[in-house]
């Protein structure tokens, strides 16, 4: 039985993974993919992780897994569909030893769980969820194939790259309005494309929205394609209610249309709140006593590589106390 299973293998889980090997706990990462680092392999540039500026994603996923790799943490090519409660009956120690042993961790309300994958079920004392989320898409031509060239899901994580340029804000919530007052501040024009004709946003948050002279809403508007050769160049948007289409020329857009957390194999063991997002505090403690939840899938204000980095050593920490 190992003493804790890391599911996912993003800069969350890979930080759990480092911090577990340095406390001395058996652990072991369980990555659905065969290369590690989540989201950051398809960003084009990272900026804004202390000490390593200008890092493509993909470089910075490759050291966080080097380091893990150079300090011998176990790695499982799985895919996870559910969390289970171990009782007594289940496991597979057989000993002595081990089911006394067991005995007293179920008196104290610690039987542990059962990891069930595709190839097969793993036993621990405790877990962290860390499997990220992913930003939902537009699905337009051009949104793929422009990704980290110009087409972004992070304004926070990519404005700076579009100071004094035209950028596009996709969307009508709180993010999208955050967004684009975030990208007013350093970009000489912002448009914000919104396919009804009121935003879902805070009321305090359009006020100060609207208030801006380099903002333009276009209502009732939906976006079609994003087009140009090696970077963004035009948006293609199209008014619902005319039909009239127009073409933007624009050095970014930033889609915030919400984000889907990959929180499907965990829900029935922690509770999640409406949008699918673990509840867990900075501790990163579910409500379920052995479960943490670590980055991206974890309710919280902010989701940044160095947030998601911060959750698995803190998630590690709450183990150990755990387990103690």
């Amino acid at each position: 039985m190992y003493d804790v299973v890391i599911i996912g293998s993003g800069p969350a889980g890979l930080s759990a993974a480092i911090y577990a090997k340095r406390a001395g706990l058996h652990a072991v990462t369980l990555e659905q993919s065969p290369m590690s680092g989540g989201q950051i392999l398809n960003t084009y540039e990272v900026d804004n992780y202390p000490g390593l500026p200008g890092i493509n994603g993909f470089d910075l996923g490759m050291k966080f897994r080097e380091h893990a790799d150079k300090l011998g943490c176990e790695f499982k090519e799985a895919e996870v569909c559910g969390i289970k409660k171990l009782a007594e009956n289940e496991s597979n120690q057989t000993s002595e030893i081990q089911a006394a042993s067991l005995k007293e961790k179920k008196a104290a309300g610690d039987e542990g769980f059962a990891i069930i994958t595709d190839k097969g079920k793993i036993e621990t004392k405790a877990v962290i969820a860390a499997m990220g989320a992913t930003h939902a898409k537009l699905n337009i031509p051009g949104e793929e194939a422009f990704a980290g060239k110009g087409v972004s899901y992070c304004a926070t994580c990519d404005g700076a790259f579009f100071r004094g340029g035209v950028t596009a804000v996709i969307g009508g919530g709180d993010v999208a309005v955050e967004d684009a007052i975030f990208l007013a501040r350093s970009c000489e024009k912002v448009y914000l494309i919104h396919r009804r004709d009121e935003l879902r946003a805070a009321a305090i948050l359009q006020k100060e929205m609207m208030a801006l002279p380099n903002v333009e809403i276009l209502w009732n508007t939906v976006a079609l394609e994003i087009e140009g050769e090696d970077r963004v160049q035009e948006l293609v948007v199209k008014n619902v209610k005319t039909g009239k289409r127009e073409r933007l020329r624009v050095d970014g857009v930033f889609v915030a249309v919400g984000i889907i957390p990959f929180s499907d194999a965990v829900r029935e063991a922690a509770d999640c709140d409406e949008k699918g997002y673990l509840i867990a505090g900075e501790d990163c403690a579910t409500s379920t006593p052995g479960i943490f939840a670590a980055g991206d899938v974890r309710k919280k204000k902010l989701r940044q590589i160095i947030t998601a980095a911060a959750d698995g050593a803190n998630a590690v920490t709450s183990v150990l106390e755990y387990l103690t």
